[in-house]
């Protein structure tokens, strides 16, 4: 499978504009993380590196064919002295596949907290997902298998009784990456869109709902290296009318909240899809 390196680097085709290659995958349709990650990267590349991206919102408008390369088309929203915007759409076959827009701005003082990381065991401590899954999901997750996913098990899980559906995720690339820290973060919007929506699931352990993330949303909030252990924490707060919306806080080891996250996706239940695609397919028609 292609590594992160491959996946975020883009030809420049002109002015703003971007060609994500296509890459050997086993899902039907391109994973969403990989147009949002791509469509990042593209935005990055038009902005002053005295300006760091700080949020982006994304809608995930139709499937992407996973075997044919997206063009991204980034407009400069707005150029200012603190912030500046980007809009950037993914295209394939002459169609908006992804919409994102992004914000960027200079670094400054001003207040500082953060809520404390969640209690969770050590990523050490848990077994590799690979070693516990059956052939077929092995199939599914070989998409993924430069990265190392360890959930937490449920009888490790401490829960917070206010809140509907809980998960917990460690998460790192496996392989070391460059120092360039827009890199990581291009890399974190890759993977930010893995296993969330798993989180609305939690509660549901006997449901195999169609799934495929909506939009999503991401605030990058302190530097960090997504090839060193992320802790995940995911909540589902609602679902209903087949979506569900789902949110992430996203911290390093030291328990520094370095990225928050909150996407929403299909929850349908009654149209069961295959047994080979129960993985999420982001971007799946609504």
């Amino acid at each position: 499978m292609a590594t992160i390196e491959e996946i975020l680097e883009l030809e420049r085709v002109d002015a703003d504009i971007y060609r994500g290659k296509a890459h050997t995958s086993q899902l039907q349709r391109t994973f969403g993380g990989q147009v949002a990650g791509q469509a990042l990267v593209s935005a990055t590349h038009t902005v002053a590196p005295t300006h760091r991206v700080h949020s982006l919102h994304g809608y995930f408008l139709r499937p992407g064919n996973p075997d044919a390369p997206t063009i991204f088309l980034v407009d400069r929203i707005r150029d200012g002295r603190s912030f500046c915007t980007r809009r950037v759409t993914g295209v394939q076959d002459g169609e908006a596949i992804f919409t994102m827009s992004a914000s960027f701005g200079v670094p400054s003082e001003g207040l500082t907290h953060q809520d404390s990381m969640p209690p969770a065991p050590d990523p050490d401590d848990l077994s590799d997902q690979r070693e516990e899954m059956t052939e077929a999901q092995r199939s599914v997750f070989r998409e993924w298998e430069n990265f190392d996913l360890r959930i937490v098990p449920k009888d490790q899980l401490v829960t917070n009784p206010h809140f509907a559906s809980q998960q917990r995720v460690w998460f790192k690339y496996r392989h070391p990456l460059p120092d360039d820290q827009v890199f990581h973060v291009c890399t974190l919007a890759y993977m930010s869109d893995m296993t969330l929506l798993g989180s609305a699931k939690a509660i549901h352990p006997d449901e195999n709902p169609q799934s495929a993330s909506l939009d999503h949303a991401m605030w990058f909030l302190r530097p960090f290296r997504a090839d060193e252990w992320l802790l995940y924490d995911q909540t589902s707060p609602s679902a209903g009318d087949g979506r569900a919306l789902t949110q992430g806080r996203i911290f390093d080891r030291d328990g520094r909240m370095v990225a928050a996250v909150t996407q929403e996706g299909l929850a349908r239940t009654g149209r069961p899809m295959p047994v080979d695609q129960h993985a999420k397919r982001s971007g799946q028609d609504a």
